[in-house]
């Protein structure tokens, strides 16, 4: 159970912050085409180390060379985009699809996808990952989330009942196939913590992870960001 993992709530998981927020980059792009918005995590690399922990597995043959992404809570699509250039070499195969509950995150991904990567076929929906919607009888291979339980976790009101933090996992779980891979990057949860988000409720169990620099405080050993990837 989660219910000992609390929160503070905070704006940042309202629809309607982040609604406002893309709406500026929205904005911010269509008066400078090189604004393409804000790169979550950047501090820590958490991106490009994603990136590279998903092209070390494809090398290593855990994950196949035609696999489709989903990029959970996609923002800008940022991560979307560097994923699909630095897996130009490897295939042409991937599929990249990125969702969002923001209408205009929506908006800002694809106008970025058209104007930047013409060529690549990429696809953006919004969906409320938490609610009861037919895009969950989708499939796919690898799901990604940077950022984006740390902000449904921001928002700790209850809705029939429960948290949306206690019902994230399950919704995941339902878009994956057995093999498929969850990715999850946060800077809310301990380790400890978001495997016991994740795997409480659910059939997913811890796979592997990244490593970050660690510092130690108080005789406690840890980092300010933690990325696991959970198998189904």
């Amino acid at each position: 159970m989660t219910e000992e993992i609390k929160l503070n709530s905070s704006k940042l998981g309202t629809q309607e912050y982040w609604n406002e927020f893309y709406k500026r980059e929205l904005q911010n792009f269509h008066s400078n085409s090189d604004d393409t918005g804000e790169c979550w995590f950047d501090d820590s690399d958490a991106e490009s180390k994603m990136i590279q922990f998903i092209l070390d597995k494809l090398e290593e043959g855990e994950l196949a060379k035609d696999a489709s992404f989903l990029d959970l809570g996609t923002g800008n699509g940022h991560l979307l985009f560097e994923l699909s250039q630095e897996l130009k070499e490897v295939s042409e195969n991937f599929k990249f699809h990125g969702i969002d509950y923001s209408a205009e995150s929506v908006a800002f991904a694809k106008d970025i996808a058209s104007k930047k990567y013409p060529d690549i076929p990429f696809k953006f929906d919004q969906v409320d990952l938490l609610s009861d919607t037919p895009f969950l009888e989708n499939k796919f291979d690898v799901l990604l989330d940077k950022g984006t339980l740390d902000a449904i976790a921001l928002n700790q009101d209850l809705v029939n009942g429960v948290r949306g933090m206690d019902i994230y996992a399950s919704q995941v779980s339902k878009m994956m196939d057995n093999g498929s891979i969850l990715l999850v990057t946060s800077c809310n949860f301990t380790e400890t913590e978001l495997v016991k988000v994740i795997t409480s409720r659910t059939e997913l169990r811890k796979w592997d992870q990244i490593q970050y620099p660690s510092f130690q405080f108080g005789g406690v050993q840890g980092s300010t960001v933690v990325s696991i990837a959970f198998i189904k």
